[in-house]
């Protein structure tokens, strides 16, 4: 299958379908072009807005084309999200983006972009620092907002739409190491304090599925790219990660980089 097919296919997948494929799941796009990291205050929790930002007013959907897709990618961009290239299509990575734009500025998530969104795009916050005297560069889970952010050198660097560990218990029956085995666990991504160890490139094979661009920095946990990454935790305890931002993260991401998990997710 070809690698846009697959890509079509994770953008379906993203809005909402779970695939419980261990701890993830498949192929990504193009990576998009460095940004420059937003600068925060000393207090690290604000974004200093620009006078002459004014966003457009067309209300956006998913399948929506034209210069407002165009300019929202780019603002996106600007802010620390991948939303993938600026071509004026509204798709996966941009829904993504969205998701977790609206999720760090109080706005549910939605595929829609309307006026909350736009004004929000003019004045944008920062994600909440979780970690206050944090090492400047360092990885941060909010497991409440179901985003992960990254900092270099104090700035934000990347910020993304994730999805962490469901808490349901499971038992599934594999193959693994040329045996048929049965694995259960609490399906739950633990809070604490780590740091990045080894990874694999493209698509890495655990005893509950297949994990695509992996850095693991808790035991058999790590940060990894899946087809679905759904509005809620639906992995077995790994961070599920939009595939282009997977593709890109471990050019960016070194090893023994802190990686701080808090929160919980609460439903509804």
């Amino acid at each position: 299958m070809s690698a846009r097919r697959l890509l079509g296919l994770a953008a379906l997948a993203t809005a909402g379908v779970v695939a419980f494929t261990g701890c993830g799941s498949a192929q990504a796009e193009r990576p998009q072009a460095a940004t420059k990291p937003v600068a925060l205050t000393a207090a690290g929790a604000r974004v200093t807005p620009s006078p002459e930002v004014q966003a457009p007013t067309s209300r956006l959907k998913l399948g929506s084309k034209g210069k407002a897709v165009t300019w929202l990618q780019k603002r996106l961009a600007q802010l620390g999200y991948r939303p993938g290239r600026a071509d004026g299509r509204y798709g996966g990575s941009t829904l993504t983006a969205v998701w977790a734009f609206q999720k760090v500025n109080g706005i549910h998530p939605s595929s829609i972009v309307g006026k909350r969104t736009w004004t929000a795009l003019e004045h944008p916050k920062a994600p909440k620092v979780l970690i206050k005297d944090g090492a400047p560069t360092r990885v941060e889970v909010n497991l409440t907002k179901q985003v992960m952010v990254y900092y270099v050198d104090g700035q934000v660097k990347l910020i993304t739409h994730i999805s962490s560990g469901s808490g349901v218990p499971y038992c599934q029956q594999a193959t693994w190491q040329g045996k048929s085995q049965r694995f259960c666990g609490s399906a739950r991504t633990p809070t604490g304090d780590y740091k990045t160890t080894w990874r694999a490139t493209g698509w890495h094979k655990s005893y509950l599925g297949q994990l695509y661009n992996p850095i693991f920095f808790n035991g058999g946990i790590a940060l990894h790219g899946a087809l679905s990454v759904p509005l809620y935790p639906a992995s077995h305890g790994c961070v599920r990660m939009p595939m282009n931002v997977a593709q890109a993260l471990p050019a960016m991401l070194g090893k023994g980089v802190p990686v701080h998990v808090r929160g919980a997710y609460h439903r509804i």
